[in-house]
């Protein structure tokens, strides 16, 4: 199963890599690839509530910060993570889809 998942380093987790339609896999092709989606997601969300605690670790560094480079450095960071954070949902909903694509 591993061949349909590449890992992304950005988000932390593996995301689905297929080559071909998903309507062109075997039924029980499918089955397997949401099975291990599945456990991938479920990962999703202690992933995002680590993210966003670095976010209010860097914000409190920030509420102390008087250098503006830095102060702007550490904004660059925060916004970052929650670009992560939002791909993060986005690749969470993607469930839906391809179960409602198994499904028709």
């Amino acid at each position: 199963m591993s061949s349909y998942f590449h890992y992304d380093p950005r988000l932390g987790i593996e995301i689905p890599f297929l080559e071909t339609e998903w309507e062109s896999f075997e039924s029980e092709v499918r089955a397997h690839i949401l099975l291990r989606w599945e456990e991938i997601r479920g990962s999703i969300p202690d992933r995002i509530m680590k993210l966003e605690a670095k976010i209010i670790y860097k914000q409190n560094q920030l509420d102390r910060e008087d250098d503006f480079p830095t102060s702007c450095h550490l904004n660059s960071e925060i916004a970052d993570l929650a670009s992560i954070i939002n791909d993060l949902h986005l690749w969470f909903r993607t469930n839906q889809e391809l179960e409602t694509k198994t499904h028709h």
